[in-house]
C-alpha cells in the first residue's frame, strides 16, 4: 500500500496513522508522484488528502492558519483521520494518538491543575480520542501520580534482562534464546551481568533503588543457585532496606519448581509474575508455550504456598484463532486463581516475530481483537477488584486499542509506571537492554547493549563504558 506524502517530516505521523486504519497492509511512503492508494500534500495554505481505496474518490482539503508546525501536523492528522474513517467506516479508539504514552497528556494537565472536563475537552479536540479511552486515561494518570510522588527524589530503578526462556514463544520479538542452547554459556553471561552491575553501584554509591526488576525472556530458567546468587548480588552491591518493590518474572509456569519460589521469597522478592498469556491449551500450542493450563494452577497454589502475596499474569488479546468465547473461558479460569493483578496485552504482530510469518501462512487464522473482546477483559479484571494502574500502546496493535495493567490497591507494578512516565533512571544490565538517564530539566538520554549474548559477554568492557560516558561524562 503506498502513500504519497510531499512533506517527509510527518513521515512517520502519517505511516502510523495510515498503518492504524490498514493494519494488515504493508503500508510504505513514497515522495515522488506516482500510482498511490493515498495523496497527503502539505502545500504553503492548504492540505489536501485523498484516496480511493474504498472504491469510491475520498478527498478533503484544510486551509493552513497556523503555520507553527505543531499546528500543521495537528491539522494534517486531522483531515486525514477524516478521509480515512470516512472510507473504512471506522473511528478509532485513540483517534489520531498514535505514540505509545497517551497518559502523558492528561498527567501534564493535571500537574498543571486542569480539571477533568479540560482534559476531556483537549483530548477530544485535539486528538479525538474516544470517552472511554479518555476516561481510562485520566484514571491510570491519577493513580501513577501518586505513586510517582513516593518515589525518591533523583532516584533510580535496577532492570536486570535474563534473554534466556525454555522455548521462543510465535508472537516474541523480544532478545530471547532458547536455555538449551546456552546452558553452557549462563554462568559467563551472570559473571558480565555482575560487571555491569558494580559500575552501578559505584555510580549511585550503593543507594536504594526504588524498585529492582528482573525480566526477560524467562529468569526462572536460571536454576535455584544462580537465582540465589544473582539476588544475592545485587542486595550486596545496593542497600535495599527500604526497597519499594523486588519484581521477578517467573513468567513461564514450565519454568516454576518448588525450590525457585522458595529461593525468590526467602531472598526478599516481593512480586512475581506468572504468564500463561491464554487459558486455551489450544492457543498454547499454537504459540509454542510448552505448558499446559492445568500447570498455570499449579504454578499459582504453589506461589501462594511460598507466601507470595503480590502475584501479576500476563494475559494477552488478539492470539491467532482466538475469539470472544475464547477470552470469556481465559477470564473464568484466571478469575479461580484471584491473582493480585493482570496485565492486559493487546497483540502487536512484529515482523521480527514468527506470528507474522505463521498468519501469512494461516490465511484461515487470524489475529483477532474488538471492542467486545477489551470489555471482557476489562470487566473481567475489574469483578475481581483491580483497577487500571498504567498503559501503553505498540506500533501494529490488534484493534489499535492499548496494554492495560490492573491491580489491587497495594500491588500497582512501580516499575511498569517508572518506565511509562521516565521520571527517574533506569539502570538497565543484561543483553539488549536500554538504560535511561533522567535530567533535572526532565530531558532524557539513553544508551542501549547489544543484543546478542555473545557478543554481549564479550564486549562487556563496551557495555559499561558506553554507560560510563552516559551517567558520569554528559553533564554529572
Amino acid at each position: 500500500m503506498k502513500v504519497l506524502l510531499n512533506c517527509p517530516g510527518f513521515s512517520y505521523d502519517v505511516h502510523s496513522l495510515v498503518k492504524a486504519f490498514y493494519p494488515e497492509e504493508d503500508v510504505g511512503i513514497v515522495s515522488e508522484d506516482q500510482d498511490c492508494d493515498i495523496r497527503v500534500l502539505v502545500a504553503d495554505d492548504k492540505i489536501t488528502v485523498s484516496t480511493a481505496r474504498s472504491g469510491q474518490l475520498k478527498t478533503a482539503v484544510r486551509e493552513i492558519n497556523d503555520k507553527t508546525r505543531p499546528s500543521v501536523k495537528n491539522d494534517l492528522k486531522h483531515i486525514l483521520y477524516d478521509v480515512l474513517s470516512d472510507a473504512t467506516k471506522t473511528e478509532l479508539p485513540w483517534g489520531t494518538m498514535t505514540g505509545i504514552r497517551p497518559v502523558k497528556v492528561p498527567m501534564k494537565m493535571i500537574n498543571e491543575g486542569a480539571s477533568d472536563d479540560q482534559i476531556a475537552d483537549y483530548m477530544k479536540s485535539v486528538y479525538l480520542c474516544s470517552d472511554e479511552k479518555i476516561r481510562l486515561a485520566i484514571s491510570v494518570a491519577k493513580r501513577e501520580r501518586d505513586v510517582i510522588k513516593d518515589l525518591t527524589p533523583g532516584g533510580f530503578s535496577l532492570y536486570v534482562g535474563i534473554p534466556f526462556c525454555p522455548t521462543t514463544c510465535l508472537y516474541c520479538s523480544f532478545t530471547s534464546y532458547p536455555i538449551a542452547s546456552w546452558s553452557d554459556r549462563v554462568d559467563d553471561y551472570l559473571k558480565a551481568l555482575k560487571c555491569e552491575i558494580d559500575y552501578f553501584s559505584e555510580y549511585y554509591g550503593g543507594r536504594c533503588p526504588d524498585s529492582v526488576y528482573i525480566g526477560g525472556g524467562t529468569p526462572t530458567t536460571l536454576t535455584p543457585g544462580q537465582l540465589s546468587d544473582l539476588i544475592g548480588y545485587i542486595k550486596g552491591s545496593f542497600d535495599c532496606s527500604n526497597i519499594r518493590e523486588f519484581t521477578v518474572e517467573a513468567g513461564r509456569p514450565d519454568s516454576i519448581t518448588d525450590e525457585k519460589l522458595e529461593v525468590l521469597h526467602s531472598s526478599g522478592v516481593t512480586r512475581i509474575s506468572i504468564n500463561p498469556q491464554t487459558m486455551n491449551d489450544r492457543t498454547l500450542k499454537i504459540i509454542g508455550r510448552s505448558h499446559t493450563t492445568a500447570e498455570v494452577y499449579r504454578s499459582f497454589e504453589a506461589a501462594r504456598k511460598a507466601g507470595f502475596t503480590n502475584i501479576n499474569t500476563d494475559l494477552i488479546l488478539g492470539l491467532p484463532g482466538e475469539d470472544e468465547d475464547d477470552v470469556s473461558n481465559t477470564f473464568e479460569k484466571i478469575s479461580e486463581l484471584k491473582p493480585d493483578s493482570i496485565t492486559i496485552h493487546s497483540m502487536a504482530i512484529k515482523r521480527a516475530a514468527n506470528m507474522h510469518r505463521y498468519l501469512e501462512e494461516h490465511s484461515d487464522i487470524r489475529s483477532i481483537n474488538n471492542p467486545e473482546i477489551m470489555n471482557i477483559a476489562d470487566k473481567g479484571a475489574r469483578s475481581l477488584g483491580l483497577v487500571p494502574y498504567y498503559l501503553y500502546r505498540q506500533k501494529n496493535m490488534s484493534g489499535n486499542f492499548e496494554n492495560v495493567g490492573y491491580a489491587r490497591e497495594g500491588c500497582f507494578g512501580i516499575y511498569n509506571i517508572v518506565i511509562m512516565e521516565e521520571v527517574t533512571d533506569i539502570a538497565a544490565v543484561g543483553a539488549g537492554t536500554i538504560s535511561k538517564r533522567v535530567y533535572p530539566d526532565g530531558r532524557i538520554e539513553r544508551c542501549d547493549n547489544v543484543k546478542d549474548v555473545s557478543l554481549y559477554i564479550n564486549k562487556i568492557d563496551e557495555m559499561i563504558e558506553r554507560k560510563r560516558k552516559l551517567f558520569t561524562e554528559k553533564g554529572k
